[in-house]
């Protein structure tokens, strides 16, 4: 699956991005020292859109969780095929749909205020950039193998489109929780630093 970055501050090192990392480098969590997770919602600075910015993550997950365990199903026997299929593609088109929305916002939106709140994080959000188009590459990967899979007519084919089909999918749902985690540790802070009022201005 192609990890391609497409981030406007050019390519990025290897090791930052999405499917060779395994959080952010301890340079953009200088505010998350200050703010861990667990006081997060005790802040006094934890307002409505950052509550309902994480409701979306939270419901991301919860749709991701839920193709892992029908993928799960599908590798022990315990659906079939076909049963598979037409389970799959409802979830994974809700997911496709709100990623897009959800990613668009993001970068047209809110992330250009945060740059210009905290210059010191510009290369974090080179990274979640980066991380958007990663993810939507992987989703088109996996629309591929989920329709090769779907058409295939015979056992042998069934067998090899349908495991080309599952590591797609695995891969992108270990893509998006790894993303969804990094994007809170380098954006909450901020928010909860700064305050919302302050970071997206008086008018949001």
């Amino acid at each position: 699956m192609a990890n391609k970055t497409k981030s406007s501050g050019g390519k990025l090192p290897e090791n930052l991005l999405l499917d060779k990392r395994k959080s952010l480098p301890e340079a953009l969590r200088f505010l998350f020292a200050d703010y861990p997770r667990d006081m997060w919602f005790q802040h006094k600075n934890m307002g409505e859109l950052t509550r309902f910015w994480l409701s979306r993550h939270d419901g991301f997950r919860r749709a991701a969780t839920a193709l892992n365990a029908n993928n799960d199903a599908f590798l022990e026997g315990k659906i079939d095929p076909q049963t598979f299929s037409q389970s799959m593609v409802p979830g994974f088109n809700a997911l496709l749909g709100g990623l897009t929305e959800h990613h668009t916002m993001e970068d047209h939106h809110y992330f250009p205020k945060f740059r210009v709140v905290e210059p010191r994080l510009a290369r974090g959000f080179e990274i979640l950039d980066s991380d958007h188009h990663a993810l939507h590459d992987a989703i088109e990967n996996v629309a591929l193998t989920a329709n090769n899979f779907m058409q295939a007519q015979d056992r042998d084919a069934l067998l090899r489109t349908s495991d080309k089909f599952v590591a797609a999918n695995s891969g992108l749902l270990a893509f998006l929780m790894r993303h969804l985690e990094d994007e809170e540790d380098l954006i909450v802070p901020l928010l909860l630093d700064r305050s919302e009022q302050v970071v997206m201005g008086q008018a949001y």
